[in-house]
């Protein structure tokens, strides 16, 4: 097998990539490797067009394996990869939204890029080598591309500093991770969470990725110069003069410009993309234009409609809605907006409203996760959910797309700095964020519902996480140090997002950032720009804040009455066995009598959910019975089960049973056991002596001693006699 290998720095490491036929018919195909973690990117174009479509048709697809780790998972039944996870879909996301704005415009042909992770050495993380192996994959291929683009993790933490693609151990500590990526010297897409970071770290952030990205991109394009195959061309249509006058013709006569400034943001939201197009289409067939030339010629209209909003926002600073560059649309907000539930809010940021709803469950209801690279359970999740009804659309409900999944992992992200840590709240907490109308920012207006419904749940997070989407709209100017002519505008909404290129969104605190995400539709823009949209997010989070803090501002103290109650008991370990019973027939008994669910963990930490307080009071009672710990010297009440010529048996209760010696039964010497106590008889004793084994030894002389009372209730008739006998050491 023929191979050429290549190695670059990365980090403290390097990056192995080898050129070999592996995938020989792929347009282009290249392995990285980094450590032990191996991954492989297969980049393939369809052989003709699709003018038809009025976008362009790229897929991307990050596959997990599961032997990449050495894992066998799966159903009993099916012991092979099924869907995608979570995690594999956050990561082809990231790839896509890296490599997608440097696609030709006029590329009509369908592009797709596969990367596969081959290779898990559980240290160091398939994503970002899979952006610059598909990167290398494309930049090798004949497929039209205006790459190379790399990317890389930046991390930092007070102790620490920046660090560069740290590893899964290193990760843990950092108080900032972001994935940076880009072309040239250039950023075009971000994705990382932190602790309240300040902006001023996120910023140096920026420009070390910047720094980074630069040298990288030059290593790739050496390689891709030495390995690159010829592009393929892409023939320009020629433009139709004729058609190019009637759109311009159009938009005069039917007042397209001040139909979409006129300042009603419900008209632009929902009703002018539709009453524009019936426009157009009619105008167009009375001129005698042919489907196809019609199909065309709205592409054409897109073109116009976006330089006509490019330019009003960079030459006059007026906005689709009339909003200033830096104001934010109409805020308003709600909590208990629903009866039954744990907790729920409402919060809409113009025609952008959001509705988030809190379930508090058992540590039982943890999401258990099973896959190549993430194993274990996890106690909070956001999901978002997007219905064709927020935009005024008919669609179907087929279940989460990546990007529901992206944007509930975004809002997951910036919730996840201010909840409680699970020993203070031990709860599975899960936020459903339902669009109920969109105009852009829904994602933003997710979280700030989920945080003000996570706090009327009561659920004790530090402070409200709020987030506000930055967008930009630009044009080239070389003669700029950031090579563009721009103007930043702040809480983008419906045309400002579709026609716009960027949408930065940043969640965080009073204090300090909790997450980004970024992505472009240009090919990047420098750190400077970005520093300059951070500073507006912060500005106007903090308004968003005061908004929020007036409708609650501190977790209400109590859980809602429909919430189940959680109790915490901790036991030693080898008393697990004990409160499981044979079976399960202990724990069983005990969740079917006092209707609650215990979850045990290994540590003896246990957790008792129960639909109210009286319920689980009594149930923990029941636990600290059976696991209770007998202490020498201790007055407890028993029942005799068994007489023994040696002594008599003694239930403690909750399976705990003793030895009372008949030695220990009088101060005087007894010959019959029967003499002093029968079966059935119910008597306080004194705990003896514990051996290591857990063998109880009693005395009922002791307690009698100690009680200066009769200490059982026996069952036999009153008449009985007893034989009287001063007591003396003589009798001993």
């Amino acid at each position: 097998m023929e191979r050429e290998i290549y190695q670059i720095p990365f980090g403290q490491e390097n990056l192995t990539i080898a050129f070999n036929n592996l995938a020989e018919q792929a347009n282009g195909s290249v392995v990285v490797n980094w450590g032990e973690t191996c991954v492989i990117a297969n980049v393939v174009m369809s052989k003709n067009d699709r003018p038809e479509l009025n976008f362009f048709p790229l897929l991307v697809d990050y596959e997990e394996k599961y032997y990449a780790a050495g894992k066998i998972y799966g159903s009993r039944f099916v012991r092979r990869e099924s869907r995608p996870s979570t995690v594999a879909i956050l990561t082809g996301r990231l790839i896509d939204r890296t490599i997608r704005p440097l696609f030709p415009d006029n590329l009509q042909r369908e592009v797709q890029v596969v990367v596969t992770c081959l290779s898990f050495d559980n240290s160091h993380d398939p994503d970002v080598i899979g952006i610059i192996a598909a990167s290398l994959a494309l930049g090798v291929s004949d497929i039209p591309w205006l790459g190379p683009v790399s990317a890389v993790r930046v991390g930092w933490s007070l102790e620490q500093g920046f660090l560069f693609n740290p590893t899964y151990e290193e990760r843990e500590k950092l108080a900032l991770e972001l994935v940076v990526s880009g072309p040239e010297n250039k950023i075009n897409m971000l994705e990382g969470g932190a602790q309240e970071v300040k902006e001023e770290i996120v910023k140096e952030a920026f420009r070390l990725a910047q720094q980074e990205i630069f040298t990288l991109n030059q290593a790739q394009e050496s390689i891709i110069k030495t390995m690159g195959r010829e592009k393929i061309k892409i023939v320009n249509e020629e433009q139709n003069s004729e058609l190019q006058a009637d759109i311009e013709e159009f938009v005069k006569l039917y007042k397209v410009e001040e139909y979409l400034f006129t300042g009603q943001e419900k008209q632009k939201a929902s009703s002018h993309q539709l009453s524009i197009d019936d426009l157009f289409k009619n105008y167009l067939i009375e001129k005698n234009y042919s489907d196809d030339q019609i199909k065309k010629a709205r592409n054409l209209l897109e073109e116009k409609i976006n330089s006509i909003i490019h330019q009003n926002i960079i030459q006059n600073e007026r906005r689709p809605d009339g909003r200033k560059l830096d104001e934010i649309r109409p805020i308003e907000a709600a909590i208990d907006v629903l009866a039954r539930v744990h907790g729920s809010a409402i919060f809409m940021r113009g025609l952008t409203h959001a509705l988030s709803i809190v379930t508090l469950g058992s540590p039982a209801d943890n999401l258990f996760l099973q896959g190549m690279e993430v194993t274990g359970r996890k106690r909070f999740m956001h999901h978002y959910n997007f219905p064709g009804y927020s935009t005024g659309e008919v669609s179907a409900s087929r279940g989460p797309g990546r990007r529901e999944i992206g944007h509930g992992a975004l809002g997951e992200r910036s919730l996840e700095v201010v909840l409680p840590p699970e020993e203070e709240f031990p709860y599975t907490i899960r936020v459903v964020s339902e669009i109920m109308s969109s105009n852009g920012s829904t994602s933003m207006a997710a979280t700030c519902a989920s945080s003000l419904a996570l706090m009327a749940a009561g659920v004790p997070i530090k402070s409200h996480v709020a987030g506000v989407a930055i967008g930009l709209m630009s044009e080239l100017d070389p003669t700029s140090e950031a090579g563009l002519r721009y103007k930043i505008i702040t809480d983008i909404q419906g045309p400002e997002d579709h026609y716009g290129d960027m949408d930065f969104k940043v969640t965080g605190t009073e204090k300090g950032v909790a997450a980004i995400q970024m992505d472009m539709k240009i090919k990047g823009v420098v750190a400077s720009v970005l520093e300059e949209a951070l500073d507006r997010s912060k500005a106007a989070r903090l308004i968003i804040l005061e908004k929020m803090n007036q409708v609650i501002d501190k977790p209400r103290p109590e859980l809602s009455p429909y919430a189940p109650r959680i109790f915490t008991l901790k036991i030693k370990p080898e008393k697990i066995g004990e409160l499981i019973g044979p079976g399960g027939k202990v724990i069983q008994g005990i969740s079917q009598n006092f209707d609650v669910q215990i979850d045990i963990q290994d540590d003896g930490t246990i957790f008792v959910t129960a639909p109210d307080k009286t319920k689980g009071e009594a149930a923990l009672a029941e636990i600290k019975a059976i696991t209770k710990d007998f202490i020498e010297g201790e007055i407890v009440q028993g029942k005799i089960t068994q007489i023994k010529e040696f002594g008599a048996i003694v239930d403690l209760g909750h399976r705990h049973e003793g030895l009372l010696h008949i030695s220990e039964l009088a101060p005087y010497r007894v010959n019959r056991v029967e003499d002093i106590v029968r079966s059935g008889d119910m008597v306080k004793v004194k705990i003896k002596k514990v051996d290591d084994s857990g063998k109880i030894s009693l005395s009922l002389k002791d307690a009698d001693a100690d009680s200066n009372k009769p200490s059982f209730q026996s069952k036999r008739p009153v008449n009985r006699s007893y034989p009287k006998r001063k007591f003396s050491p003589k009798n001993y």
